[in-house]
């Protein structure tokens, strides 16, 4: 799962072009065509920690849904979030510390409940270090795309 960030008028585009949307994320990961994939400017990727992060927001009792705030793009997993959707949930996880997450943290009930990728007894304090490490970058990505008033594109993979 990452997050994209992009201007009102972009998201607005991706929306009612969802193959423009494609083309766009393309472009912001390589832009020069060469798959030497690396963003541009800053964007949220999560790689596989987004469920585990989601089991800990819930537990939590955030109102956080990170594959489920937003609207759909397209029928293959892209989001658009708007502006406000963007500064709401910045604000949220701001008023969230990681350590008020981690209490949350359990590898025997995550696996109970097939929490993808589903490796969390393997190495517990690794996950949970994994885990950090993707939360801070989701905390930034909300945090710098709401500074910069910019809407934002959840896609998966």
């Amino acid at each position: 799962m990452s997050f994209t960030p992009l201007t009102p008028q972009q998201l607005e585009r991706a929306t009612e072009d969802p193959d423009w949307a494609g083309e766009f994320l393309d472009a912001y990961y390589d832009p020069d065509g060469e798959d030497d994939i690396g963003p541009q400017a800053f964007d949220g990727y999560l790689d596989k920690a987004w469920a585990g992060i989601q089991f800990l927001l819930d537990a939590a009792d955030a109102t956080v849904e990170l594959d489920q705030d937003g609207y759909p793009i397209d029928d293959e997993g892209l989001n658009g979030w708007t502006v406000e959707n963007v500064r709401r949930t910045a604000g949220k996880l701001r008023e969230l510390p990681w350590e008020r997450l981690a209490e949350h943290y359990d590898p025997v009930r995550m696996t109970e409940r097939a929490v993808y990728p589903d490796v969390w007894q393997s190495d517990p304090e690794g996950e949970l270090e994994y885990l950090r490490v993707h939360y801070a970058v989701l905390v930034a990505f909300f945090d710098d795309a709401a500074r910069a008033g910019s809407a934002a594109i959840l896609q998966f993979g």
